[in-house]
């Protein structure tokens, strides 16, 4: 089976999509688990508080890395193996976090953790080639909605594990379970891809870059996901500082639980999957932009108003969920036989924004307080909207009168993509 042909029953069983589902969920919450245990972890291995929050710069490091070096071996090794592989070797340093004895050790192991945990990115466009073209929408979505709870909810289950066990537990459990899922992905999942088509390592890197070269739609989409995380990034960030002061006042364990309030918006990633696989995607993507910017007049009321301030968090989540999951939805529609590359390119785009959103916030907060904070995540939203409008004007420009189906589908009528590995980049849409 080659790397661009779907399941050969067309579509994927709702055992196999929620075992993707869930893989993808555990694979990133272990980059998550440290972050509310840092005071814990500090005073058993004797770390002062920055050496301590070096483990979540080390997690954030770490992961970039894998989305670079890692995700796009998906179009050049057989996919089971590599996923199966990558998360053995999450399970693997798990258990080195677990028995780490200094700073040092934990530092090392959690970086190697984040490095392989991005096998969740080869089992999002592995869900999707194995989709029916008519449900792919749909099932990205659905293994997104995984992957989004996973993120929202790491640290309430590790602030409940260490209260059982210390925050040694959170590890051992996390290992043991990425265990089971390389067993279980190696037992379920069909063969795909090695078909003897091969690029070198560098140049499967070389590639991965040239995509934004030669693929327009997907700069367009990485500008609007990487501006769309950001402003995610931003509300996520600030919103401890603002419950953990007057009128709220909120413990940490309390704080950890509105988690939750995030996890109700990334529920309806599965809603945005099925609007697409219907002909709208650049609808949800518009509405989801839209939505984006007006979660912020809700935000900001939740200065002193806990209901708004939950409205304004359910709409944040909803909205960032229906942007990200329609551009990938668009943009797993160029290349089949570079999705991987794809998937990396785009990723670690939006990584970079959500970053970049986090450290804005820091500052943002000192100087400006919420109010400051919301106008940054309001322009930011802005910006995100202003950018697919953006896009939608010069993809039509240069497609001329698309068909219907073309625009709501997100790319331009043009040629189908080369599948000639000796020249994997020759562009594919007009948009240049």
């Amino acid at each position: 089976m080659t790397t661009t042909e779907p399941h050969p029953d067309g579509g994927l069983s709702r055992g196999l999509l929620l075992l993707m589902s869930v893989a993808t969920g555990l694979a990133v919450a272990g980059n998550y688990f440290a972050q509310p245990l840092l005071d814990l972890i500090g005073r058993e291995l004797r770390l002062g508080p920055s050496m301590a929050a070096l483990v979540v710069t080390a997690a954030q490091a770490g992961y970039a890395l894998g989305l670079i070096l890692l995700v796009p071996l998906g179009d050049l090794m057989e996919r089971r193996r590599l996923a199966m592989s990558l998360y053995a070797a999450t399970a693997v340093f798990l258990l080195v976090s677990a028995t780490a004895a200094n700073g040092t050790v934990l530092l090392a192991s959690t970086a190697l953790t984040a490095l392989t945990s991005v096998g969740a990115q080869v089992v999002v466009p592995f869900a999707a080639t194995l989709a029916a073209p008519a449900e792919r929408g749909r099932v990205v979505g659905t293994v997104m909605t995984g992957l989004m709870l996973g993120l929202l909810l790491a640290r309430t289950a590790s602030g409940a594990l260490s209260e059982l066990g210390g925050w040694r537990t959170v590890y051992w459990v996390n290992a043991v379970l990425m265990a089971l899922m390389a067993v279980l992905l190696r037992v379920f999942l069909p063969r795909l891809g090695g078909d003897g088509r091969r690029l070198s390592y560098p140049g499967l890197l070389r590639s991965t870059v040239a995509m934004f070269r030669y693929e327009p739609l997907l700069r367009w989409r990485a500008g609007v996901g990487a501006l769309s995380l950001a402003s995610f990034s931003v509300m996520w960030t600030a919103l401890t500082f603002l419950l953990a002061r007057s009128p709220y006042g909120w413990s940490e364990s309390a704080i950890g639980l509105f988690g939750l309030v995030g996890a109700a918006g990334a529920l309806t990633a599965t809603v945005a999957g099925r609007l697409a696989d219907r002909g709208y995607v650049q609808t949800v993507t518009g509405a989801g932009a839209t939505l984006l910017v007006t979660s912020w007049l809700a935000i900001a009321a939740g200065a002193r108003s806990l209901v708004w301030l939950l409205v304004g968090v359910i709409v944040l989540d909803l909205a960032h969920q229906a942007v990200l999951n329609s551009s990938q939805n668009v943009l797993y529609a160029l290349r089949p036989e570079a999705r991987n590359r794809i998937n990396s390119a785009f990723l670690t785009s939006l990584f970079l924004g959500g970053a970049v959103g986090s450290a804005l916030t820091s500052v943002v907060w000192v100087h400006g307080g919420w109010t400051g904070v919301c106008v940054l995540g309001a322009t930011l939203s802005a910006g995100t909207l202003a950018l697919w409008v953006l896009e939608r004007i010069t993809v039509n420009r240069a497609a001329g009168k698309p068909s219907k189906t073309s625009a709501r589908q997100g790319h331009d009528p043009a040629p189908a993509a080369s599948t000639n590995w000796s020249n994997p980049y020759p562009a594919t849409t007009k948009g240049e």
